[in-house]
C-alpha cells in the first residue's frame, strides 16, 4: 500500500505479523490443492522414539536398514562405561543363541559413537550415540508381506496412519528395535549401580500355562541362576517344562507367549512424580511399548483383585536399621 507518512514501529510489527500470518494460510490452503482424480496427500510424521525426561533414550533404524541403535542423553559425567557391560546385555538379547530364539544370526557387535571418553574410559555428560550395525538381513523372505499384512503384526497399522511401511523385518516394528532399549538400559544399569547400588533382574516366570512355583525364593535369585536355562528361568524343574512345551509348539509350526517377572533390588523412596509421572505409570509405559506386550502388573498386580482390603493392606514397620519399611512391598 502507499502511505503519505513512514510507519511507525509498531505499524511495521502488525504488517508483518499479517504477512507471516497470511504465507501461513496459503501453505496450509495449498496443501489442499490436489489434481483431479488424485487422493489428497497428508502429512503424517513419526513420533514416540524416545523415552524418558532426566534420562532420556532415543532409538532409531529399521529391522533390514543399515542398522539400529540409540541415542542416551542425560547420563552424568564420570560414569565409567566402556563396550563391555553393553555387550554383555546385548549377547544377552541376541537372535540365533539357541533353538527357542529366532534364526537370524546377529553378532549385534555395538559402537559407542559419542558420548564416551575411550583414554579414560567415563562418561563427558553430553549425548551418547551407540550403532548395532544390521548383517544377516534376508529381506527376499518378505516378499509376500507385500501383498498380505501379517496377523498380529503392525502392518495394516503403518500403512493406515502412514500410508507406506517398511515390508522387510516390519522395520521400526521389528523386535530388533529393543537393540537400542536394551543398549540405553545397560548404560542406566551403570549409572543406578554407581549412585544407589540399585540391582534389576528379570527372568521368565511363565511359558503359557508353565509356571514357576508360587513359593519360590525371589530373593535368592542371582543372574547366573538365570543364564544357566537357555529358556531363562532359574527355576530349573520348571525350565525343563518350559522348554517341553516350547519345543512342542514348534515343532507343529506354532508360537506361545509368557510371562516375564522384574525384581529391582536397593530403590530408594520417592521416585516418580504425581499424579501422570507416578513410578508404577512410567514403567507401564515402557513395558506396554515392547512389541507384542499385552499387560503389564506391578506388586500384588491382576491377583489384587481377588484379596479384600484388610488381607491386601501392606502395613508399615522400622526395621532393625531404623529405615521404614513395609512388610510385603506388594
Amino acid at each position: 500500500r502507499q502511505c503519505s507518512s513512514p510507519l511507525t514501529a509498531e505499524q511495521r510489527k502488525a504488517m508483518a505479523s499479517s504477512t507471516r500470518l497470511a504465507l501461513l494460510a496459503l501453505a496450509m490452503s495449498a496443501s489442499g490443492l490436489v489434481a483431479p482424480g488424485r487422493q489428497r496427500a497428508q502429512i503424517r510424521m513419526g513420533m514416540g522414539n524416545s523415552f524418558g525426561r532426566c534420562f532420556r533414550i532415543s532409538t532409531w533404524g529399521e529391522s533390514h536398514g543399515g542398522g539400529v541403535g540409540v541415542v542416551v542423553d542425560g547420563c552424568p559425567p564420570r560414569v565409567p562405561l566402556t563396550e563391555e557391560p553393553v555387550q554383555f546385555e546385548l549377547n544377552r538379547r541376541r537372535p540365533g543363541q539357541s533353538r527357542l530364539t529366532t534364526p537370524r544370526n546377529e553378532s549385534d557387535t555395538v559402537e559407542i559413537l559419542s558420548g564416551v571418553d575411550k583414554e579414560s574410559g567415563v562418561t563427558l555428560g553430553t549425548p551418547i550415540a551407540m550403532l548395532v550395525r544390521n548383517k544377516d538381513q534376508k529381506s527376499n523372505d518378505y516378499d509376500t508381506m507385500a501383498k498380505a499384512y501379517r496377523p498380529s503384526h503392525a502392518d495394516a497399522t503403518y500403512d493406515a496412519k502412514y500410508g507406506v511401511r517398511a515390508v522387510a523385518g516390519g522395520g521400526r516394528s521389528s523386535a530388533r528395535e529393543t537393540i537400542g532399549r536394551v543398549a540405553g538400559g545397560a548404560v542406566a544399569r551403570e549409572v543406578l549401580k554407581l549412585y544407589s547400588g540399585v540391582e534389576v533382574l528379570a527372568y521368565v516366570q511363565a511359558v503359557q500355562d508353565v509356571r514357576m512355583p508360587e513359593d519360590f525364593d525371589r530373593d535368592s535369585v542371582t543372574l547366573e541362576d538365570v543364564e544357566a536355562s537357555m529358556v531363562r528361568c532359574p527355576h530349573a524343574e520348571t525350565a525343563e517344562k518350559m522348554i517341553e512345551r516350547i519345543d512342542q509348539i514348534r515343532r507343529g509350526g506354532n508360537s506361545i507367549g509368557g510371562v516375564v517377572e522384574c525384581v529391582a533390588y536397593n530403590v530408594p523412596a520417592g521416585l516418580g512424580a504425581p499424579v501422570f509421572d507416578k513410578l508404577e505409570a512410567e514403567l507401564a509405559k515402557a513395558c506396554m511399548s515392547l512389541p507384542a506386550s499385552k499387560g503389564f502388573e506391578i506388586g500384588s498386580g491382576f491377583g489384587g483383585t481377588l484379596l479384600a482390603g484388610k488381607d491386601h493392606n501392606d502395613e508399615f514397620y522400622v526395621d532393625a536399621n531404623g529405615r521404614t519399611r513395609t512388610r510385603s512391598n506388594r
